[in-house]
């Protein structure tokens, strides 16, 4: 089903989706802000559309819908799907970048050009979803330690170690990861 599109807007002459979609009629950047954020808490937490379907009384289709933007979530859907997956509602809307917001339905008719399209984030490709899922799986935390280091080096990250991961004289916590040099020189 399109969009319903009110007339030019007098001022302006961009038209407005009565709908929530861009002028264009492609689905609102925040609804896929939204629906992305539901497929990676999905996939996080290992079920497939078919079971977060079942679990809301929908078909995997619908949840597919809502997952790309394609379908607007309503706010007892929402609320429901807060349930199921098990976060706070403000999860959906967090890490939303600015270009974004300036898309939400209220700011659509004063921002006269398309949403940038941004490539997708890496955080939510599957492949990074189940690298991190395959991780947490393996219950030897020295076998999880070797095999972050191993990760960093054959992606050539030399990750610093953090603040909070260091004690009051500058040496790793014991709780914490080591920095790649210690590993490797083990």
């Amino acid at each position: 089903m399109s969009a319903i599109m009110q007339p030019d807007d007098d001022d302006t002459g961009v038209r407005r989706s009565s709908r929530g979609r861009t002028p264009s009629g492609r689905p609102n950047p925040v609804d896929v802000h939204v629906g992305g954020r539901v497929r990676l808490r999905r996939t996080l937490l290992g079920m497939s559309q078919e079971k977060l379907g079942e679990a809301l009384g929908l078909t995997f289709q619908q949840v597919q819908k809502y997952e790309r933007g394609a379908n607007r979530i309503g706010a007892s859907r929402l609320w429901d799907l807060s349930r199921v997956l098990d976060v706070p509602m403000s999860y959906f809307f967090e890490d939303m970048d600015d270009d974004t917001v300036q898309h939400s339905p209220m700011n659509i008719a004063q921002v006269p050009s398309e949403p940038q399209v941004h490539e997708a984030d890496p955080m939510t490709r599957r492949e990074t979803l189940e690298l991190v899922r395959a991780y947490y799986r393996i219950t030897d935390p020295s076998v999880r330690k070797r095999v972050f280091e191993l990760t960093k080096t054959l992606g050539g990250a030399s990750l610093a170690p953090t603040a909070a991961e260091l004690d009051d004289d500058g040496v790793l916590d014991e709780d914490t990861n080591e920095p790649l040099g210690e590993a490797a020189a083990e």
